[in-house]
Parts: structure tokens; sequence; C-alpha cells
């Protein structure tokens, strides 16, 4: 057995590990092994029971063949040759006989089925004149429990032998032939074993089919709950109407028991996201109100003070105030536009598309921040060829601005921001912003593109920052269905927009 390599442990799709197998898979398995063992201890059992009863019925035919055999000899008393054991009236083809006297056997052969003697080979005779002597028979009248009947391997075959004295001093060896045996015990294994493979097949085949109409409710509950897991409920409007059908709900069964709890809690979980829904929107529709009204008061602030600074004398402290007011006012109308700007993003408001070139893009944003930023190195990495998409050219254009002052406003001076724009592989427009600053805290990345997401450095700035610049970027980005990512380390900061051929 090897190791599991990574991405087997990763997808959980070993043969190696039971623990990754499917449920059917296992009580399949597991049926047939309980199937396999009843089989075999059945079969076991069986030729164990066979085989007595056909020893029984061996033993029983040679006590007879043996008692024959034993009472054909010559009358006490009478003198000359005795007769040979084979002669003796109803011994059936292949019976085995050999009359020992003095410990040498005398005679010995099998009988054919034509009724003629075959002699016993010497090797033969040697394994005869060995064997152990039983009661005599016929003189005490025992049956074939008093045999003391072996197994012996001859040159003619396998052979059941019993070896007793007679009354006259004589030992005959009397044997029967194990092949009828063999032969019956052997059609019983290959009976047992094609009738069981038979029926392993299709016990498998039907089990398999049993258990897959008995799992498909449970798999059922897998799949509506593999469409909920890869449904996203953070955001936004879901629909959750997948639900378990009702032969999977039933609840008289175990699986359906579940199903229905599963179909009470989606039906939870679907109501708890349509209030989460409804509260988003209206936060939503309350920023966007609020955000919207603020706007006049604000300009009319701004206003105010442009007309005091122009129509009254101030002193060197009021007009410091002045100052102040007119920046946080400006500050104040950022953020209420950038507010705006991710309400009106979050629902739904179309965006304006067009041909837009972003070679041309690139070049007038970096070109501002050159004005803006002296004190930073600016790079312009561009294709030989523009590169077209269509979007809304405004809204790019403010993801640019967004990148590059963060850049700007989150490294020190003398900092090189290389802007780029190149064509992919699979033909998307790739739009990166790298610099050689300080990098992002590592606690900071995983919640860079969150609202009001702010580093220390950007709270104390000399700018300031609202938060929202990333948050809008990746607002806009996603709307023309594309994604913006984020790599980061000390000495290398990369933006990465990826946009839609």
């Amino acid at each position: 057995m090897g190791t599991l390599s990574a991405a087997e442990r990763r997808t959980g799709s070993s043969w190696w590990n039971p623990d990754t197998w499917h449920l059917r898979t296992k009580l399949l398995l597991a049926t047939m092994f309980l199937l396999v063992g009843v089989c075999t201890v059945v079969g076991a059992l069986l030729y164990a029971f066979m085989e007595g009863q056909l020893t029984r019925q061996l033993d029983a035919q040679l006590a007879q063949a043996s008692r024959r055999a034993a009472e054909f000899g010559a009358p006490p008393g009478l003198t000359g040759k005795r007769p040979d054991p084979l002669e003796a009236r109803g011994q059936g083809a292949g019976t085995l006989n050999a009359r020992l006297s003095g410990g040498s056997v005398e005679v010995s052969g099998v009988l054919t089925a034509e009724g003629k003697r075959i002699p016993l080979r010497p090797s033969d005779t040697a394994v005869l004149a060995r064997l152990p002597v039983a009661e005599e028979v016929a003189a005490q009248g025992r049956g074939a429990d008093g045999l003391e009947a072996v197994n012996r391997s001859l040159s003619t075959g396998d052979y059941r032998l019993v070896a007793v004295e007679t009354s006259y001093g004589d030992v005959v060896v009397t044997g029967l032939p194990l092949s009828q045996k063999q032969a019956t015990l052997g059609a019983l294994v290959v009976t047992t074993g094609l009738v069981s493979a038979a029926g392993l097949v299709l016990a498998g085949l039907l089990g398999g089919w049993i258990i897959r109409r008995t799992m498909a409710p449970l798999e059922q509950l897998s799949a509506v709950a593999g469409q909920v897991a890869r449904l996203r409920l953070d955001s936004g409007e879901v629909a959750l109407a997948v639900r378990v059908p009702a032969s999977a709900a039933h609840p008289t069964t175990e699986v359906g028991q579940v199903g229905q709890a599963l179909n009470r809690m989606l039906d939870n979980v679907a109501g708890a996201l349509q209030a989460r829904q409804a509260s988003e929107t209206k936060v939503r529709q309350f920023v966007a109100d609020a955000s919207h009204e603020l706007r006049t008061p604000l300009t009319a602030i701004r206003g105010y003070t442009d007309m005091l600074r122009l129509t009254e004398p101030l002193t060197a402290q009021g007009s410091e105030s002045l100052g102040r007011v007119e920046s946080q006012s400006l500050r104040m109308s950022r953020l209420v536009e950038d507010l705006l700007l991710l309400a009106r993003l979050d629902e739904g408001q179309p965006l304006t598309l067009g041909a837009v070139d972003l070679t041309q893009l690139l070049v007038e944003t970096v070109t501002d921040q050159k004005v803006i930023a002296p004190d930073h190195v600016w790079r312009l990495e561009l294709p030989d060829e523009p590169i077209d998409v269509r979007a809304d050219g405004a809204k790019l254009h403010q993801v640019l601005v967004n990148l590059l002052s963060n850049a700007r406003k989150h490294t020190p001076a003398g900092t090189t921001v290389t802007a780029a724009v190149a064509r992919s592989g699979r033909g998307d427009a790739v739009i990166t912003v790298t610099d050689d600053g300080p990098g992002i805290p590592p606690e900071l990345q995983e919640r860079a593109f969150a609202r009001f997401a702010r580093a220390d450095m950007a709270r104390s700035g000399h700018e300031g920052s609202t938060g929202l610049g990333l948050a809008i970027v990746q607002a806009i980005v996603e709307a023309h269905g594309g994604t913006v990512e984020l790599m980061s380390r000390p000495g290398r900061t990369e933006f990465a927009v990826r946009l839609p051929a």
C-alpha cells in the first residue's frame, strides 16, 4: 500500500483511504463481505458434513468387504494353499485385497471392472505390510465401528484400507478406492463455488441497486446542501429558493427527518437573509439620501467661506480659522461624494459603457499625479499597441486616481510608483500599480478593500483619508465584471485590476 499524495489528501479521493469512500460503497462492500463469510461458513460446514457422511458410507462398505474377504479362507485344520481373498463373492470392482502370513504378503491385487485381477507392486505391498491390524471382524461380529481404517496413496490411486486378523492366523488387508468420494467432494466444492459466486454477483447487482435507491434521498440532501454552500450569502439580494424535495423529506424516515430539518433551517436562513437585505437596502437608501442632502449645505459653506475671504477684512487668526473651515468642508464634500458613489453602485446603477483606451487613460492619470506629487518617481510601462475595453471611462479614471493616490499618500518621498497595462493570455486587460514603499501590514491586507479601512499612516497623513478609496475601486471593478487583487511585502506593493476582454 502506497502513501497518499498531497492532492489525494486535499481532495479526499483515494481508494486506499476507506474514510473517503461513498456510504453506498461502504454498505455494498460490507454486505458483500458478510455474504462471502456466510457462503464460506456454509460451504465449509456442508463439505465437512458430506465428507463425514461419505466416509461413514465407505467405512460401512469397507467393513462388509473386509468381512467377506476374512471369511473366505480355509477352515481350521485344512492344509494346502488358501484361496485368494479377491475371489470371495460380492467383492466390487476396484476392491483391493491382500493376505499376509508370517509378516509377508502371499497374495495381493486389485479387482477390475471386468473381474480381472491386477497384482500390486512391491512398493504397494510394503505399505500394506505396515498397516495396523484391527480386531477380527468375522469372529467378533463387530461392525464398521470396530475397524481401524486408514487412507493410503498407492500406485493405483488413493485407498481406504483396513487389516484384520482372521481366526486361522492370517492377516487380510481390504481396501476400497477413494476416487468416487474425492470426485463427489470435488463436484461439491465446484458446485458450491459456482453457486456462491453467482449468488454473490446477483446479490451485488441487486444490493447495489437497492442501496442506490435507498440512498437517493440522502444524495438529494447532499445536492441541496451543496447548492446552498455555493451561494454567496454575505451581501446583496440572495434567492434561497432551493429546498429538499418532498420525496426526500418524509417525516416517517430518518433521512426524511433530516430533510425536513434542513428545509426548516433554509426557511429560517431565507428569512434572515431577507431581513438583512431589507436592512441593507434601508441603510443604502439612507446613506444615498443623506449624502445627496449634504451636498447642498456643504456647497453653501464653501461659497460663504469664499465670500468672507473676498469681502471681509480678516485678522491672521481669522484667516487661519476660515482656511480650516474651508479644508474641512472640502474633506467632508469628498466623503459625501464617495458615500454617494458607493450607494449608487450598491443599488446597481447602470454604467455608461463605451470604448475606453486604457493606455491613454493611464498616461493622463499618471501625468496628473506627477504634477501633484513631484517628490515621487513615476514610471509607465505601456504595450506597443493600444488596449481598448468596453467600460465606463469616468469610473475607470476614478479607479486609477484612487490607486495612484493610495500609493502617493502612503509612501515616503522618493518612492518609485510604476503603472502598467497589458493583455493576459486569456485576452483580459490587466492594470497594475506597483510601488517600492514600505508595504502594507499583513493585518491590514485582509481588510484593505473594506469600507473605512485606514492605516495609522493614513489617519495621521497630511491629506487625510476617508478609508473609502479602495472600497470604491473594488466596487467599480466588480461592476465591470472584473477583479482586483493586492500583493504586498516590504519593498513591493502591487494592485492588479483585471477587466474582462
